[in-house]
């Protein structure tokens, strides 16, 4: 558990505990998750035929399981185990940045595979322990978000395209960010029928990944799969605390601002699936599918999310600086060149600036959270 204030500065682990350094067991783990990170980055940049040399061939090939599943993937699982506090749970984030790196070096497809495989299967058991501890929905909401994780990797290693996969991985991230987004909610007293109408949000979404497995229902489950994006989407905007503490300045309206506007962006991703039914329509369909997720509401969260899991997770301080919003603002503005100008208009140029934009925001993102991590580290000293 996390708690966080109103104040500027001060956003840290219930437990109150810090460090000037990252635990050395927790350091392999974090490097991991960043060369994934950056490498499918890099493969972004070539994926959006730019002039940049190839360094390894999966950085393209694989870029979006790198992100989601090598970076995201061991950050998630890491998080979860530092919050069961068991040493085995572990190897959930240690399995997962394996299997990135696995994938970006180009061992034999099985061996990364097999490692990501492997990393659900404990994040899912992670969440089985914790639920008998304290049972509690928003953790089966979780749970499922990690069966979306193993039933994708599991479907990879029978041989399914990367494209084909999309629905699941994009499943577990929302399922687990939404997840953690209903514990919060709590806070706002939710009736029975806001959650009556969560879970059928999530019901909906869930029963179109299941039919997007079935060559006969698969354009049928994508869209059904939107509409469970939107109704998840309406239900955030209108129930999570956000809405709330917009109003308080400093690091609390920022992580508001970042999770508000990361609903907007689940509400355009599930209206593009809903429409397109099948994502591999076109080129810009797809394009536009998965960034107004993976992108759009994925790392807005994760931005807004960060002055409380880095502290949490890392045990470093993280304290709010207003320029936080610049990466924050870049990302929403080129992922709007990229969407809607570049892929719906057709504009190479928007498509192309764009792209670079969201990716210089993720940098910025991780460039701004290490200035903020030294000057804390420094006044501390000082101190």
């Amino acid at each position: 558990m996390v708690t966080s204030t109103g104040s500027a500065d001060t956003v840290m682990p219930a437990s109150g505990r810090t460090s000037s350094t990252i635990p050395r067991t927790r350091l392999p783990l974090f490097i991991a998750a960043l060369v994934c990170l950056l490498a499918g980055l890099w493969g972004g940049l070539l994926l959006l035929g730019l002039p940049v040399p190839t360094l390894l061939a999966t950085t393209a090939e694989e870029h979006g399981v790198l992100m989601a599943l090598g970076f995201l993937g061991t950050v998630i699982s890491l998080e979860r185990a530092v919050a069961l506090g068991r040493p085995w749970a572990f190897a959930a984030p240690a399995l997962a940045g394996a299997g990135g790196v696995a994938v970006l070096v180009s061992l034999p497809p099985m061996v990364g595979r097999l490692l990501l495989c492997a990393a659900s299967i404990v994040l899912v058991v992670v969440y089985v322990v914790v639920h008998r501890i304290q049972p509690a929905l928003h953790l089966r909401v979780m749970a499922a978000g990690a069966v979306c994780w193993y039933v994708a990797t599991l479907l990879w290693l029978m041989g399914w395209s990367l494209p084909r996969l999309v629905p699941w991985i994009a499943g577990f991230l929302i399922l687990t960010i939404i997840g953690e987004r209903l514990e919060l909610a709590r806070v706002a007293l939710l009736t029975r029928t806001s959650v009556h109408q969560f879970l059928a949000g999530a019901v909906i979404f869930g029963a179109g990944l299941i039919l997007t497995t079935t060559a006969t229902t698969g354009s049928s489950g994508v869209r059904l799969a939107g509409a469970g994006m939107i109704a998840l989407a309406v239900w955030g905007s209108v129930h999570d605390v956000a809405r709330r503490t917009v109003k308080i300045p400093g690091v609390t309206r920022f992580m508001a601002v970042c999770l508000l506007a990361g609903y907007v962006w689940l509400f355009i991703g599930g209206a593009i699936w809903l429409l397109a039914g099948n994502l591999g329509a076109s080129v810009a369909v797809y394009d536009a599918a998965l960034h107004s997720v993976f992108l759009g509401f994925v790392m807005s969260m994760i931005f807004g999310h960060a002055p409380v899991i880095v502290p949490a997770v890392l045990r470093v301080r993280l304290p709010f600086r207003p320029w936080f919003y610049v990466h924050v603002g870049l990302l929403h503005a080129s992922l709007l060149a990229r969407v809607f100008l570049g892929d719906g208009l057709g504009s190479t140029l928007c498509w192309r600036v764009g792209g670079v934009g969201t990716e210089l925001a993720v940098l910025g993102f991780l460039a701004a959270s290490v200035i903020a991590v030294r000057q804390a580290r420094t006044k501390g000293r000082s101190a």
